[in-house]
This record gives structure tokens, C-alpha cells and sequence, in this order.
């Protein structure tokens, strides 16, 4: 990966990160993040950047967000310990339960936080795009929640593939509308709600559901996923003795992972985020941003990006939904310069094999997407015995079953080895 920080720049922008100072005023992780958009986009956003200003951090908002979270949600979401996984794999294991959320993902975090502020924005209709569906449900629920009509943009392919939750979504109130241009998943979902958003930028809010894009919306969905991390460091100290010597989280677009990682930057705990390794390391057979990206410009924000050597941005793959992006959050792109965080990849049968795992010795079935971080932290435990692990247990794998019926359970013995 190019964009190689200078002497010295890695630890001051890693210090200022971990002081909460990043973004900058122009909406900068150091080299990566900003705003490039439309001038047709441009009041929007900077309307939208005044109201986060306003009120994100007021006591008012937050009151109101943290009761609904409390209430709604249903947060705190649980600490598991993994007793089955721990003794398989010779080390302690703990997840942190997302999939607990209502809705059933981490997405609700970042939803009902975005929704609350449409409506004090005065929206008169939220937008989304979703990939594997969890956002798109969510975003359903929460303009439910707060009275606001909602149009959720969603890759054809994925509508193909998350078929339960786009039956959740319309049943929750929303618009479904498959987009078949481009690459059909969810880097087209994304580019037409931005187009469906240029034609009403007074009228519309647009919940994005991922730390991506262009400024401020990266940093505002850290803010709202951070109570993950808040959450589970607590939970840690208090019920597993300690903090984790390894956190592990799924990475698409990054949301999830930020959210665990950001409260935990200041700690000794190592932090790997886990890409989808599709099928191959060549162009188009996995969306392993990080491992295999350069950097670039892609909706909005600069970052690292997969593309040709001409700057085309191409097509990926994954077996999970969530994880089909060809760019990342711009933040995560900063960590992984300053070698904060290490970013690895776990391929579909890894993923499988972990998500079956799970189940079978916890009564877990989780997100494919989640099943990255399972595969990842398993092979790290196994070169560390005895380390206390943390896994981000971002979503549950209900909305996975379309896919996972074509790929038949193998008969194990997990839980008696």
C-alpha cells in the first residue's frame, strides 16, 4: 500500500486519533478521509456537518439517544464467555454480543442515532443503502421509531441473496429498491441513494450505514458505534478480569470494527481487523481492501480503495453480503498506516467452517460476516495458547440461510473434541 506516512507522522496522528482530534477540520484522518462530492451535494453535507456539530455531543441528544438505546435496543448487549471455543482452541474466549441488539446487529446503533437526528434536522423522508440487509432493517426500524418514511436502496444481487430481510424491511414500513446498475451489491446501492439524495437534499436525510464516505459521516458513525467498544471494555475488566490481549472484528465498510477498536486504541490490546478473502487474491475474487488495495477516491472519501492499475474501481467478492465493498472507512485506513491495526483476510470456506464451528459448540449462528473474525481469531489462538480473546460478534446468521442452504452443513464433532 502506498500513502506511506513520514517519520514520525504515524505516531503523531495515532496520538492525536487516540485523543479524540480526528478528524480535523477538514474531515481528515491524517492523508485520508475529506470530502469529495458534487457541488449539487455540497449544501447537504454541509448542512449536515452543522447539525452533527450541533447536536451530537449536546446533553439533550445524547439523553435521548442513550435512552433508546437502553430501551429500544436493549443495550448493554452481553459479554459471552465461549467455554466450548475456549477449550477447543487453548485460550479464553469472548464475544461481545451485537447479535443481541434488536434487529439482531450493530447496525441499530448507528440507525436510530442518524434517525434521531433527521428528525431534529426537520427530514421530511431518510434514505438508506444496506448490503447484507442488518442496515437496511435497521434503518426500517428506526424511522418506525421516530415517524419518518423510509426508502431503502439495495443491490439486486443482495436482494437475491438476503431474501429475509427484504421481506423484514418492507414489513417494518420501507421502500425496498433494487438496483441492478453496476455491480449490482453494495457499492451500487450506495451510488444511487447519493443520486436519489442530489434531488432532495432539503427534504431528505440520508442514514449511511457504514464509517465511509465523505465527511462527517465517517466520524459520525464512530460516534454512535463507539458504545460497542465502551460497552465491552467495561464488561471485560469487570467479568472477564482483565482486557483482552487480542480484539478481533469483521471489516466491509467498518463500522462494526471502529466501534470495537476506537475505545480500545489507548490499551496494549492487539487489534486485527478481518477482510473477506473470497476465493483468490487476484482482482475481483475477494474485497480485501486493506491487504491488497491503493489509494484512492470512492464516494465521497480518500482512502484505500480496490482498483486497476487505470484507477478502475472493481468488482469484489465475498460469500457475505456485508462484506462486497470495494473501498473502506477512511479511519481504518490511518490505523493500519500507523500499524495500530493489523488487517487480515479469511476466505468463504474459512468463514464457513468458523460459522459452523460456532454453532455447533456455542448454539451461535452468526453473521457470515461475522464468521471472518471467528476463522481469524482462531488461527491467531492457536499460535498464542493461552491469550484472552475478544471477538466482535457483530450480527446474527438468520439472514445468512438463503446462502448457507447451498453450502449443506458437514456433519462434526466440535463440541466433543
Amino acid at each position: 500500500m502506498s500513502a506511506i506516512l513520514e517519520e514520525g507522522e504515524a505516531e503523531r496522528l495515532l496520538a492525536q486519533a487516540i485523543a479524540g482530534k480526528l478528524p480535523d477540520e477538514r474531515g481528515r484522518f491524517g492523508p485520508f478521509g475529506g470530502r469529495y462530492v458534487p457541488e449539487t451535494l455540497v449544501p447537504a453535507f454541509e448542512r449536515l456537518e452543522a447539525g452533527v456539530r450541533e447536536h451530537l455531543h449536546a446533553a439533550e441528544f445524547q439523553d435521548e439517544f442513550r435512552r433508546e438505546l437502553r430501551s429500544w435496543v436493549g443495550r448493554p448487549t452481553a459479554l459471552t464467555y465461549a467455554r466450548q471455543l475456549s477449550e477447543r482452541w487453548g485460550a479464553e474466549v469472548w464475544l461481545k454480543r451485537e447479535d443481541l441488539a434488536h434487529t439482531g446487529a450493530h447496525k441499530i446503533n448507528n440507525a436510530i442515532g442518524q434517525a434521531l437526528l433527521a428528525k431534529r434536522l426537520g427530514a421530511k423522508r431518510v434514505i438508506a443503502e444496506t448490503g447484507a440487509g442488518q442496515h437496511g432493517v435497521a434503518s426500517a426500524a428506526a424511522c418506525a421509531r421516530v415517524g419518518l418514511p423510509c426508502s431503502v436502496y439495495m443491490g439486486a444481487v443482495d436482494v437475491e441473496r438476503q431474501a429475509p430481510n427484504v421481506d423484514r424491511m418492507r414489513r417494518l414500513g420501507a421502500e425496498v429498491v433494487a438496483v441492478t446498475a453496476g455491480d449490482a451489491t453494495l457499492r451500487a446501492a450506495i451510488d444511487e441513494a447519493l443520486r436519489v439524495w442530489v434531488t432532495d437534499p432539503d427534504g431528505i436525510y440520508y442514514i449511511l450505514g457504514s464509517a465511509v464516505g465523505a465527511h462527517p459521516y465517517p466520524y459520525l458513525v464512530r460516534e454512535l458505534q463507539s458504545v460497542i467498544g465502551e460497552e465491552a471494555r467495561e464488561q471485560m475488566l469487570r467479568e472477564a478480569g482483565g482486557l483482552a490481549d487480542a480484539a478481533f472484528a469483521c471489516v466491509g465498510g467498518g463500522s462494526n470494527a471502529i466501534g470495537l477498536f476506537y475505545p480500545l486504541l489507548a490499551d496494549d490490546t492487539e487489534l486485527i481487523g478481518v477482510e473477506a478473502g473470497g476465493t483468490g487474491s487476484g482482482l475481483g475474487q475477494n474485497a480485501a481492501t486493506l491487504a491488497t488495495g491503493t489509494p484512492g477516491v470512492l464516494q465521497g472519501s480518500y482512502t484505500i480503495i480496490l482498483q486497476d492499475n487505470d484507477g478502475q474501481v472493481q468488482e469484489t467478492h465475498s460469500i457475505s453480503a456485508g462484506l462486497d465493498y470495494s473501498g473502506v472507512g477512511p479511519e481504518h485506513a490511518l490505523l493500519k498506516s500507523t500499524g495500530r491495526v493489523s488487517y487480515i483476510s479469511a476466505t468463504d470456506d474459512e468463514a464457513l467452517e468458523a460459522l459452523e464451528e460456532l454453532c455447533e459448540t456455542e448454539g451461535i449462528l452468526t453473521a457470515l460476516e461475522t464468521s471472518h473474525a471467528f476463522a481469524a481469531a482462531r488461527n491467531w489462538a492457536r499460535e498464542h495458547p493461552g491469550k484472552r480473546i475478544l471477538i466482535g460478534n457483530s450480527g446474527r446468521g438468520d439472514k445468512d440461510m438463503p446462502t448457507l442452504t447451498k453450502y449443506p452443513a458437514k456433519v462434526r464433532s466440535y463440541a466433543a473434541a
